[in-house]
């Protein structure tokens, strides 16, 4: 909703699942990064760039130009990888949106890096064994 009051040329990163929210704007057009090729529903007036980060600065620097991009969406990922499309974004003026997670359902875990999943993993699988069962590692 928020779309068409910021700008006409989108660069939309929010990966190749969630393009139907966006199918209904056909007035925007959309440079859609992404890994794998988007299926529909997806927005009308589109450009598909197939890439995979990391990417740079730079790079960002030269996408947000070249295509001339006066909004960017992205979602909320965790991670340092947004890092240089948002700076390029920031110094070129653009504004930026950025879809947030969905809440974690009830009782689903959550951990904070590789080694509290692979903790969590091994202890999980550890609980679903008999006690002495000799298939468990430590």
């Amino acid at each position: 909703a928020l779309l068409p009051a910021l700008g006409g040329r989108v660069f939309l990163t929010t990966g190749r699942t969630g393009l139907a929210a966006f199918a209904g704007l056909r007035d925007l057009w959309f440079l859609v990064r992404s890994v794998d090729a988007p299926g529909p529903p997806r927005p009308p007036r589109m450009e598909v760039l197939l890439d995979r980060g990391p990417f740079t600065l730079d790079g960002e620097r030269e996408l947000l130009s070249r295509h001339r991009i006066d909004v960017l969406v992205t979602k909320d990922s965790g991670g340092e990888a947004t890092a240089p499309k948002l700076a390029a974004a920031r110094e070129a003026g653009v504004p930026v949106v950025v879809v947030r997670r969905p809440p974690v359902p009830e009782g689903v875990p959550v951990v904070s890096g590789p080694g509290e999943a692979a903790r969590w993993v091994r202890e999980a699988h550890a609980r679903r064994r008999p006690p002495g069962d000799p298939h468990v590692s430590g």
